[in-house]
């Protein structure tokens, strides 16, 4: 009677670890869909102020037809990526762009005063700091799940039930390292 007790007992730890263990992984990979989900929700306010953008300094500089389109197409191909790295590519070309539009700005100062143009900027800041950290945080959660996916005896349920890496968001050029400059 004995040994079966010990038996059962392995045979119950031995389910409970694996029970735990693919309730982590779980919760892991939900987390890191939802990550990716408030990434893109951060994205989506930014993509939504960048034509607001561009009207105000129409406005101003209505001549400056191919920066506008050139932000316009840099903003189709970031809103339709998919993956991380095909947002971290459309993503750079959007920055470019945003950058040649600012760059117009320079040259009219009645439209850097504006204050229409003024709140847009302050809250492009806003929201290029919301990507910034949900970035960071997709990619601790995404850290943490490859992690549990990998270590034994761990990555024998993980095998066992087809849980996948997630791949991380990282930038695709050097450049991109720094925070993009919005302030006049």
């Amino acid at each position: 009677m004995g040994a079966g007790y010990i038996v059962l007992l392995v045979v119950v730890f031995i389910l409970g670890w694996g029970v735990l263990s693919y309730n982590r992984l779980i919760r892991l990979k939900v987390r890191s869909e939802e990550s990716w989900r408030d990434i893109d929700t951060q994205l989506k306010r930014r993509y939504d102020l960048i034509p607001n953008l561009v009207e105000t300094v129409k406005g101003y500089a209505s001549h400056e037809k191919g920066v506008f389109e050139q932000v316009t197409l840099a903003r189709a191909k970031a809103i339709n990526a998919s993956s991380p790295k095909e947002q971290a590519i459309a993503e750079e070309g959007l920055r470019g762009a945003l950058k040649s539009l600012f760059a117009v700005v320079e040259n009219y100062p009645q439209l850097k005063a504006n204050e229409n143009f003024l709140g847009l900027q302050q809250t492009l800041e806003q929201v290029e700091d919301a990507v910034q950290r949900s970035r960071v945080y997709y990619n601790a959660v995404v850290r943490d799940l490859n992690t549990r996916i990998n270590i034994f005896p761990q990555n024998i349920i993980a095998n066992l039930f087809g849980f996948k890496q997630r791949e991380f968001y990282m930038l695709p050029g050097e450049e991109q390292r720094e925070a993009p400059a919005v302030r006049f």
